[in-house]
């Protein structure tokens, strides 16, 4: 009897442990962080941001950047992490008993996450607080059965939260909701300090990607960053911010053109590393890396531009090219993203507010780099990204068979692309002049070649060995054949146009800098990696001009436009065939437009 009762005893003590064991393993909390698991795994399947604990696909950069050798990797965002469990937790305490309470407490974060997701899903970009100010124009564009489903589907289940709230636990709402309170006002209010703990406590955030940067850190957590920086941008630039007289004076400026202006067309391409083999002192090549139509072309009379970076972050080249002022990066780093959508009058937008339409046109993906919202500061009516980017949505590109060459749109396929669509639009006999600005993405470090469709055709032949380099010249007698084609084409349609083609930077080569000074490119003359080749027709014309900066693009396209007009009344250096170091006397007029940009 007594063996029987330690037995039954030791039964139920053994009982009691399992059923520990399962309430441990199996209660609202341990089931809530499977969930956003789950929903982690969903989204991405749906071709979303990777989340919190779920395994990622990685872009091709990534893959270089951590030097993985495969497609995936875990995301570690431990911040995230422990905001959502803390705040599941507080939700689970302030509301109301019922039997619908660990679900109800999870559903603020659902909805929280959804939004952004859907965002991402619809945009191709990562949401940021900036957005908020376009909800309201948003609901007035909303059909009444779209309002109806918002209100069924979103209003009433977060009305019914905040109804089920316990407002007679006043304190315990109020001091749990402290430390989201402090978050958030640090994010806000003391941004600096912000910014920097977070870059010693979280991951790597990606100046190129906010997409990455949100997969690495989580969506909360780099929602509150990049808030942080737009108020450190907005605190740097208060000085320079007068809304009223910008306005005013990018009005001036625009009434001018109109007035003064020949309504030539402009089209003006920025070529991911459009690199010039044949300046390389110490190297010699088996053929030409130029196809001989590009040669017929332009001949000897390519120029060069001085771009502020060399060897990556496009999006500076971009912003000196499109903003007319040097990249500074006194703000968030890369001026890009800095941009909130605000209206900044840059090139384009000085052209539209002078009547012209303007266009953007990207070969890659729109989540680099804050490209929509920086596009849209700078004036652009129309952005146009490659479809499989953007979820299908009104855009005239298709990034075509990519395949072997790290899913990088040819710059042939982008041309004849923009081609078929612009030739109605230069046909139009009263139709406004066109704006057309193209980044191209082929030709990206490190150049690979699919050989069945491109093989290669020549050999570099030096003592220093770059096969990455090699493969960069041997992708330039395809590049330069589809740019040939392009402005023959161009010129068939519109002879009087503008036509501007540049090198965002030179790539970075094999060993870096250490390839292009031992290959002695420009004879490693000062500056010499920061030059890069440009090609302008004006008129039907190819023209030479001494060295300029990336940023003296916009005065001259204002120049050819006004039939010279332009420069008699503004300092233009090309227009004296010299190069000015003028560099430091535009950083007001660069605070001036970043004041405007990041508002």
């Amino acid at each position: 009897m007594a063996t029987n009762g330690v037995s039954a005893a030791l039964a139920l003590k053994a009982r009691a442990v399992s059923l520990c064991a399962v309430s441990l393993l199996f209660n609202r909390y341990t089931l809530f962080l499977v969930g956003v698991y789950a929903y982690s795994m969903v989204i991405l399947m749906l071709g979303g941001l990777g989340g919190v604990l779920a395994f990622t696909e990685m872009e091709p950069l990534m893959l270089f950047r951590y030097g993985e050798t495969t497609g995936v990797m875990l995301k570690k965002e431990y911040w995230e992490l422990t905001l959502l469990f803390y705040l599941y937790c507080y939700f689970n305490m302030i509301l109301r008993p019922s039997r619908w309470q660990a679900w109800l407490a999870a559903l603020p974060l659902f909805y929280a996450y959804l939004g952004q997701d859907i965002y991402f899903l619809m945009y191709s970009n990562v949401f940021r607080f900036s957005e908020l100010a376009e909800v309201p124009e948003l609901l007035k564009v909303l059909s009444l059965p779209y309002i109806g489903l918002l209100v069924l589907f979103v209003v009433l289940p977060l009305g019914y939260f905040l109804w089920s709230i316990n407002y007679r636990k006043f304190w315990l709402v109020l001091v749990g909701g402290l430390p989201l309170v402090l978050l958030i006002g640090a994010a806000e209010w003391y941004p600096e300090q912000y910014t920097a703990t977070y870059r010693k406590v979280g991951r790597p955030i990606e100046y190129w990607s906010d997409a990455v940067s949100a997969e690495n850190n989580g969506r909360f957590m780099m929602l509150l960053y990049r808030e942080a920086e737009r108020q450190m941008a907005r605190a740097k630039t208060a000085v320079y911010r007068d809304r009223g007289e910008y306005e005013r004076q990018a009005q001036q400026l625009a009434g001018w053109v109109a007035a003064n202006g020949n309504k030539r067309n402009v089209h003006l391409v920025v070529l991911e590393s459009f690199l010039d083999p044949t300046l390389f002192k110490n190297a010699s090549y088996t053929k030409d890396p130029f196809h001989p139509s590009f040669k017929k072309l332009f001949g000897n009379r390519m120029g060069f531009s001085l771009s502020p970076v060399v060897g990556g972050k496009t999006a500076q080249a971009e912003f000196e090219v499109l903003c007319g002022v040097p990249a500074f990066e006194e703000l968030a780093g890369v001026e890009f993203n800095s941009f909130t959508g605000a209206s900044a009058y840059c090139l384009p937008g000085a052209l539209q507010a002078a009547g012209y339409r303007t266009m953007a046109s990207n070969a890659y993906n729109p989540s680099f780099f804050n490209a929509p919202n920086a596009y849209q500061g700078m004036g652009f009516a129309k952005m146009y990204f490659p479809r499989e980017y953007v979820n299908g949505s009104d855009s005239y590109l298709i990034k075509g068979d990519t395949s072997k060459e790290m899913g990088y749109m040819y710059d042939g396929t982008i041309f004849s692309q923009n081609l078929e669509f612009i030739a109605p639009l230069l046909q139009e006999a009263d139709g406004p002049p066109l704006f057309n600005y193209l980044l191209t993405i082929y030709g990206h470090f490190p150049h690979e070649l699919n050989e069945e469709k491109r093989p290669k055709v020549l050999k570099m032949l030096s003592k220093f060995k770059d096969q990455h380099l090699e493969r960069a010249a041997n992708q330039i007698f395809y590049r330069s054949q589809a740019v040939a084609e392009y402005v023959n084409r161009l010129l068939e349609l519109d002879e009087k146009s503008l036509i501007i083609l540049v090198s965002d930077h030179t790539p970075p080569g094999q060993y870096g800098r250490k390839s292009f000074q031992k290959l002695g490119y420009l004879n490693n003359k000062e500056d010499s990696l920061h030059m890069n080749r440009i090609m302008i027709i004006e008129e039907g014309k190819v023209k030479k001009f001494t060295t300029i900066h990336h940023y003296d693009i916009p005065a001259m396209v204002m120049n050819s436009i006004t039939d010279g007009a332009y420069c008699k009344e503004h300092t233009c250096g090309f227009a004296q065939n010299k190069l000015l170091d003028d560099r430091m006397s535009r950083h007001e007029d660069y605070m001036r437009l970043m004041a405007h940009a990041s508002e």
